[in-house]
């Protein structure tokens, strides 16, 4: 599939972002001045290794917790300093959670996990179905729309919460570890369905400590010490179709 053309805009940047935290009588210096930007249709990776601050950084790019000092910039506007309750809509009007442990519910149906983000917004019941049910058919699930997590794989499960992310049309979908949980075959599988959103101009952003992971994107930014390391383009970058062409003897399989 074609790429869509998107205007390049920056969606999300953060200027001399600092974060410290106090433990008894211990600053931990988290995020050191932390620039970075995200433009809008680009598939970005945020990679560090445990305690490199790349978690902080995507908590508070996500709109999780506040910097110490530094802005946050979101679709122009600096959002650094709002309310905890003001930072909740932002987060559910622009930005789409994947994380690794799914976070489903698990007595609700595929479908009606898909449509919490909409229950919150206050959409009415039958636009909030149709809307779940194209997020899932997006996906490749239109046919697991009554099952419950426990009747899905771990893969499916990742793809119900990747559909959950979708369903608000946020600027940027923010994927951290998503393939953590996940066997090899069931990763890869996911990894193509983000991949194949970011071919349709959604703009990505993978938070990972694996390398293989991050080469999925078309840039890796590596954190380390609370610092940006590099910012730079994916020399060799991972295809996920082809991997999975790989395990299924050359012929493409789309999730």
């Amino acid at each position: 599939m074609n790429r869509p053309d998107n205007d390049g805009r920056v969606v999300l940047e953060t200027r001399g972002v600092t974060k410290t935290y106090r433990l008894e009588d211990v600053e931990v210096n988290a995020l050191q001045g932390v620039d970075v930007s995200i433009r809008q249709g680009e598939m970005v990776s945020i990679m560090g290794p445990s305690g490199s601050g790349k978690s902080t950084l995507m908590h508070i790019v996500g709109l999780l917790d506040r910097p110490t000092s530094g802005q946050v910039i979101l679709e122009g506007d600096d959002v650094s300093s709002l309310l905890p309750n003001e930072l909740s809509a932002l987060r559910n009007r622009y930005i789409g959670f994947v994380f690794q442990a799914f976070n489903l519910l698990s007595r609700t149906s595929a479908l009606a996990n898909v449509e919490l983000p909409l229950v919150y917004a206050g959409v009415g019941a039958a636009e909030r179905t149709r809307r779940a049910r194209e997020s899932l058919e997006r996906v490749g699930l239109g046919d697991r729309l009554g099952h419950y997590p426990s009747q899905l794989s771990g893969g499916q499960q990742q793809r119900v919460a990747i559909a959950r992310a979708l369903v608000n049309s946020p600027s940027i979908v923010l994927a951290d570890e998503p393939t953590g949980n996940l066997d090899s075959r069931s990763g890869i599988e996911v990894m193509t369905v983000l991949q194949d959103l970011h071919a349709q101009g959604i703009t990505v952003v993978l938070v990972t400590h694996d390398d293989r992971v991050a080469s999925h994107a078309e840039r890796i930014i590596s954190v380390f010490d609370g610092r940006v390391r590099e910012d730079a383009p994916v020399a060799q970058r991972v295809m996920a179709a082809a991997e999975l062409a790989e395990l299924d003897g050359g012929e493409v399989r789309r999730p």
